[in-house]
């Protein structure tokens, strides 16, 4: 099993002048920490306007800045939004392929459709249209990536004409596709399209065995692929702080994610939110005694090991920990990831390699089936010009010039016949 840190880059009011300076360096030095300790990813999401639980609106800057100091952990979009007013897919496509090539190929593509309303409705997006958007832009900026020209595309909800989309990224035919899931139906297309699942559900062990084996059978069984290569990885979250002393590790890090869990709902299932006003890290301190807990690796060295090697046993490939979450301090969290790194990662790293090549083993006629299904962009074999303004103007002008002479003609013959 693989590990990875995440970023929503959380900021609880009151604000104060630097804070988010300061945040976002602070993460960037977690990134190089969790890099040199060799921690597998950093996923780092796409949230607009949901203040204080998440300032990450430009992810793709973010992930530039820690492929140039970082040498080895993989940067992954968790996730891009996909629906045409967030992000054409041509920028999509120009913008993964550019961190790719200059992260040497470290790039990992997480797509989704977001569901808050603030965001869906602040970007003018239909809400019961999302996926179809999802569906669309995915397939055609998968394309984007591999297709010589690109040869164009007309559809409900974005067209282009042709063109050849450049830079292409390193990794071929595109970097590795994940969806983002926050419940089964999503982990049974992710499947199905053969995509990995960033499940964002907190799930626990008992139940995430049927999340792994249903995601596995599905994708041996039923995969048409969305993307130009299959992607078979599920991916869980978890809560994470850990310390020698399992109070202290609470101490630390329960109320952060106790503020995680309470955001999450109040801007996507039960909050009233008035835009640049409402506090809610106030709203939080007032009620948070009913805020969710989610399923978490906060505790001792061996609280934190021994739900880990059951995500492993059920399957899991990659358990994610999101680490900065409300008022989690930065030392705090980098002493957890040395932690971590020294007492608990290095028996997961022995075993991984073994169980990577026993999952290609089992998984080789599924995958050989899958990709036998791709279906690429149409080649262009006359591939039309696209001529400059000029050219294009002068072609024009010439046209109405021609059109007309020959009114001119055709009427001055009339009049003479009459």
């Amino acid at each position: 099993m693989k590990f990875g840190i995440f970023y929503e880059h959380q900021i609880p009011r009151p604000w104060n002048e630097g804070d988010e300076h300061r945040l976002f360096q602070e993460a960037l030095d977690q990134v190089e920490l969790a890099d040199r300790l060799g921690i597998d990813y950093a996923w780092e999401v796409e949230h607009h306007f949901l203040e204080e639980y998440s300032h990450s609106s430009a992810p793709e800057v973010f992930l530039a800045a820690c492929s140039q100091r970082t040498k080895s952990i993989r940067l992954g979009h968790g996730i891009t939004l996909m629906p045409p007013n967030y992000n054409h897919p041509a920028r999509v496509a120009e913008r993964i392929a550019t961190l790719d090539l200059v992260s040497d190929g470290r790039v990992d593509w997480g797509t989704g459709e977001s569901s808050s309303r603030s965001e869906l409705e602040g970007f003018r997006i239909d809400p019961t249209k999302k996926r179809e958007m999802w569906l669309e832009t995915v397939r055609e900026t998968a394309r984007m990536m591999t297709a010589t020209p690109y040869p164009g595309f007309r559809g409900e909800y974005f067209d282009m004409p042709h063109r050849n989309v450049v830079p292409k990224p390193l990794q071929k035919p595109h970097p590795p596709l994940w969806v983002a899931c926050s419940n089964r139906e999503t982990i049974r297309l992710a499947a199905k399209l053969g995509i990995g699942a960033l499940t964002f559900a907190f799930v626990e062990p008992d139940e995430a065995k049927y999340w792994v084996d249903e995601y596995y059978e599905i994708f041996e069984k039923e995969c048409e692929p969305i993307g130009q290569e299959v992607n078979p990885n599920i991916a869980m979250v978890a809560g994470f702080m850990v310390h020698e002393d399992a109070d202290t590790a609470l101490e630390r890090g329960l109320e952060g994610f106790k503020f995680f869990g309470y955001a999450l709902s109040h801007f996507y299932v039960t909050g009233t939110h008035v835009p640049g006003r409402f506090d809610v890290w106030e709203d939080f301190q007032k009620n948070g005694q009913y805020a969710w807990q989610p399923a978490s690796c906060v505790g001792s060295v061996e609280q934190v090991r021994s739900h880990l090697e059951k995500m492993e046993a059920l399957g899991v490939d990659q358990t994610i920990f999101i680490q900065q979450g409300g008022r989690n301090r930065h030392e705090h969290i980098c002493e957890a990831l040395e932690l971590f790194g020294r007492e608990i990662m290095p028996a997961f790293k022995e075993r991984d390699a073994e169980q990577v090549a026993r999952k290609a083993e089992r998984l080789a006629p599924a995958m050989a089936e899958a990709r036998a299904k791709i279906v690429p962009a149409p080649a262009m074999d006359d591939v039309p010009p696209v001529e400059a303004y000029p050219i294009l103007m002068q072609k024009r002008n010439e046209k109405t010039d021609d059109t007309t002479i020959g009114n001119r003609l055709k009427a001055s013959t009339t009049g003479a016949r009459e």
